[in-house]
């Protein structure tokens, strides 16, 4: 997959558990988990936007594009 996402090198600079995003945005623990790891197909631009607030980040700071990844189909 050629979208990386670096979730978790930002709540390790944010000293934040990832249980606590969750409550703070409003997922569950195992749907923020799949996005943790990747393992999803898309994230409503509602829910990045809470993720960011709550981080104080901008969506490329937790997503990254790799050149040259093949996508997943």
């Amino acid at each position: 997959m050629p979208i990386i996402v670096t979730l978790d090198v930002m709540l390790a600079r944010r000293k934040m558990k990832a249980k606590d995003l969750a409550a703070e945005v409003g997922i569950t623990e195992q749907n923020l988990s799949l996005l943790r790891t990747g393992k999803v197909k898309g994230v409503r631009f509602s829910t990045l936007a809470k993720i960011c607030r709550s981080l104080e980040c901008s969506p490329g700071e937790i997503l990254d594009y790799e050149p040259g990844a093949e996508p997943e189909e």
